[in-house]
């Protein structure tokens, strides 16, 4: 597709975004509270409650999906645009939209109480299938990033092969001694004259035989080859039969949709290579303008302080000395200089009244301030996103202000100032406009002398104030500023000698950071949910998405991680073989992070002792900073607060009880690190212990029938290459409580290489899966009823049970009004 295809897909993404965040930022600034008044009026005050949280949960659904819809496009955009100035424009508006929706998910939760949110009415009404409502991965995490993380790579492999845990297998050269060539010569004489003589053999038995058929007569040498003759006629026949016939079935099965069409291998393999030479040559043209656009930003930049450097100078200065000598002609006292905190010389200029030429020349400036005020208006989101607190608290369904439409409508306002009108007729170069770059260039350029300029005229003011007999007041902005900083005590680094690398090298010598298979998180199994479900039934589709929100973006963008709440901690529960540390792979994938492995059963024996453990937890927090993103994962999660260990355990799995709520809080709000954790039985831990460690807690139930079919047909066509037609709707509900890890197993342990060659010759059947799917244990329901009390118990599961027990409480309370009343009618009506 050419560049004017995705321009014009640019212009239609940013048109509708501006009315979108319009929209958005109006129903920001409404009351929600006057809406629940007026209701009240009406009908009763937990009546219209109700009915304010399911007008409100409508609304922010559709603001959230019709977010996620723009921000797939404008990632489609951002990925396969080449003009740089442009990539920058969509790239920003990207990072804000995407921030906006992990927002509004936020807000989603607050509403409905469960993490996973539906409205059929919405998704009906703008017509969206359940595959566009799925937010798409950045491809820029891993593209923009992939010298480093192959670089990362590269320092692993060299530790682990030092340290012998993985095998070199290099080609060695080795030099034949005469001895052995004369032995290999010998070996392979012999062979040939073995082979010589069994063929020998072979011809004096085939004449043999030829002796004895001549002895027989004509008349049987007639009847046997006549019956030979239809005895090959017959089972030419039957096989021409049977296999017309079983075309003819296939036909009809893929027509009505029992059986995927036959795949044509070659030409897939064709369009796969064909659609990646393209996005290589792109992605190269992209590299290429980039280097340039950066080349010339510089060049431009030396030249503009070469060219117009002392006039810039002598002119801010003599603009500032005007101001301050107009001031103290009228009030007769020498002004308080701004600081650097408030802005400067600019923040004077800025005020109504005092424009200078050059804050009317800085455009940027203007908008740069205009983008700070808004977010000054709206209040910032809380740090630490928590659901653990206020839980007994009544449910307020307010969403919180947005820091990201702030930044919306300032790109949007960028747009419209500098490409919406721009007319780019016959222009096929995709080079920057020179003329922009100047213009940002002389912008900055200026921004920094005045900022050198604001120095020196701030020190000539003091000299005057001093001179005049005045005593200087310094700001006190900076000192209540230092004073909050100095509120939270700094963490004592105890390596301050030490490396990253070699720190880097010590965890992986240790097994503390460690390699993990490359997953995509699209190898997840199973489709969006296409109805609505409760919280602890949640499709395959839907997890994917909400790890997406919750981890993947955060950590992939440091733009969106400052602007969404903070997440520090995950736990993800469910039965062996759900795919939980598939998914952990499949987030460390996704955004190339390092992953550390605090699980009891892995640090036992290292950093031994109560000095040794408060040095493991400080590398894990220093290395992760430096290296983010990065993921501290920790198995079994439940172990370390188990209130009783059984005797056989070595693992000391206590060992991190006390230090564990202690490293989450230490993860600060601009560190893309999060904790996550996996559990099998969630319920044998302490849960006010547990609930102090995560902030967030997800169920992975097991896969339902269109899930479990799903896997069924990925994996026998991954294992098998598309040969065999089992009826995967048939095992689908065999296999009915079982895990998509324990299908994989079974077809592991049944598609060996030796019956993958036999397939042509030997179909698959049903027997050969079930025999080994029976050896394994499935969810019972009694587990499942153990998941679902535990998920009860979370802090979100309380809110949610103490809303639907305020819910029946109110239909009792409508239903016994409603009979009150007919039984008032009824009297009446005797009377």
């Amino acid at each position: 597709m050419s560049s004017t295809y995705f321009n014009d897909i640019w212009h239609q993404s940013q048109h509708e975004c501006e009315l979108l965040s319009t929209i958005d930022y109006e129903r920001q600034h409404q009351d929600v509270e006057t809406t629940v008044a007026t209701m009240n009026a009406a009908v009763g005050s937990v009546a219209a409650d109700a009915d304010a949280k399911a007008l409100l949960q409508s609304s922010l659904y559709e603001f959230y999906l019709r977010y996620i819809c723009l921000s797939n496009r404008l990632e489609d955009v951002y990925d396969n645009m080449i003009q740089p100035q442009k990539r920058q424009l969509v790239r920003k508006l990207l990072d804000a939209c995407l921030g906006r929706v992990v927002e509004l998910k936020h807000d989603l939760v607050n509403i409905d109480l469960m993490e996973f949110s539906y409205n059929d009415e919405v998704v009906e009404r703008l017509r969206l299938t359940p595959m566009e409502t799925e937010l798409r991965i950045p491809r820029y995490f891993l593209r923009e990033r992939q010298q480093e993380l192959e670089f990362r790579k590269k320092t692993m492999h060299e530790i682990l092969t030092k340290l012998g845990w993985l095998e070199e297998h290099e080609l060695e050269e080795t030099v034949t001694t005469e001895i052995e060539a004369i032995r290999m010569l010998q070996m392979h004489e012999r062979a040939r004259q073995g082979r010589l003589r069994a063929h020998f053999m072979k011809e004096i038995r085939i004449l043999k035989e030829k002796g004895k058929s001549e002895e027989r007569t004509e008349k049987e040498r007639s009847d046997s080859g006549l019956l030979a003759a239809m005895k090959i006629q017959k089972m030419w026949r039957g096989h021409t039969a049977r296999r017309i016939t079983r075309r003819r079935k296939m036909e009809e099965m893929i027509l009505i949709g029992m059986l995927p069409p036959p795949p044509a291998v070659v030409k897939e393999r064709a369009e796969k290579l064909e659609k990646l030479q393209h996005n290589e040559k792109r992605y190269q043209a992209q590299a290429l303008y980039g280097k340039e656009f950066e080349e010339r930003q510089s060049a431009l930049k030396e030249e503009i302080r070469a060219k117009h450097g002392a006039s810039m100078k002598e002119d801010i200065a003599d603009e500032i000395r005007a101001w301050v000598k107009d001031c103290y002609d009228k009030t007769g006292k020498l002004p308080d200089f701004p600081s650097e905190d408030q802005g400067g010389s600019l923040h004077i200029f800025s005020r109504p009244g005092t424009e200078s030429e050059h804050s009317r020349s800085s455009a940027r400036s203007s908008k740069e301030s205009r983008k700070t005020k808004d977010k000054s208006k709206s209040p910032a989101r809380s740090g630490d996103l928590n659901v653990n607190e206020n839980q007994d608290e009544e449910v307020s369904f307010q969403p919180a202000p947005s820091v990201c439409l702030p930044d919306i409508r300032a790109e949007i306002d960028l747009f419209n100032d500098t490409w919406r009108d721009k007319d780019e007729t016959g222009v096929l170069s995709q080079a920057a406009y020179e003329d922009m770059i100047y213009s940002d260039k002389y912008q900055e350029v200026e921004l920094e002398f005045r900022r050198a300029v604001d120095d020196v005229m701030r020190q000539e003011i003091e000299l005057l104030q001093t001179a005049v007999g005045k005593k200087v007041k310094k700001s006190s902005k900076k000192t209540r500023r230092s004073g909050k900083k100095s509120k939270k005590k700094k963490e004592k680094d105890l390596t301050p000698d030490r490396t990253t690398e070699s720190l880097y090298e010590e965890l992986v010598t240790n097994g503390i950071i460690r390699k993990y298979p490359e997953l995509r998180l699209k190898q997840f199994l199973g489709d969006k949910a296409l109805t609505a479900r409760n919280g602890t039934n949640p499709s395959p589709g839907d997890i994917r998405q909400i790890l997406t929100e919750y981890c993947i973006l955060p950590l992939g963008s440091d733009a969106i991680h400052n602007c969404t709440p903070l997440i520090r901690s995950i736990l993800l529960a469910g039965p062996k073989g759900s795919g939980k540390k598939a998914l952990l792979h499949a987030i460390c994938t996704e955004v190339g992070a390092v992953l550390f492995d605090l699980t009891p059963a892995n640090i036992v024996g290292k950093y031994p002792g109560k000095s040794g453990l408060i040095m493991l937890i400080h590398l894990v927090l220093k290395v992760s900073r430096l290296l983010q993103p990065a993921v501290i994962f920790m198995g079994d999660a439940e172990r370390p607060f188990m209130k009783k260990i059984p005797k056989t355990d070595r693992t000391d799995p206590k060992r991190l009880k006390k230090d564990l709520p202690k490293l989450i809080k230490n993860i600060a709000p601009e560190d893309r690190v999060v904790f996550i954790g996996t559990s099998n039985l969630p319920w044998e831990a302490d849960q006010k212990l547990l609930q102090s460690v995560y902030n967030r807690f997800i169920y992975i139930p097991r896969p339902d029938y269109g899930a479990m079919s799903h896997a069924w047909k990925t994996l026998l066509h991954d294992y098998s290459g598309g040969i065999s037609n089992l009826d995967t709707s048939a095992m689908a509900k065999i296999s009915d409580g079982y895990t998509i890890g324990s299908i994989d197993a079974c077809l592991k342990e049944v598609m060996t290489c030796k019956r993958k060659l036999q397939l042509r010759t030997q179909p698959l059947t049903n027997a050969e899966l079930i025999n080994v799917l029976c050896s394994r244990d499935p969810v019972y329901r009694e587990e499942e009823e153990a998941f679902e009390s535990w998920w009860s118990k979370t802090p979100l599961g309380r809110r949610r049970q103490r809303f639907l027990e305020l819910e029946e409480e109110r239909l009792l309370e409508e239903q016994a009004q409603a009979a009150k009343q007919g039984n008032g009618n009824k009297k009446k009506g005797l009377n």
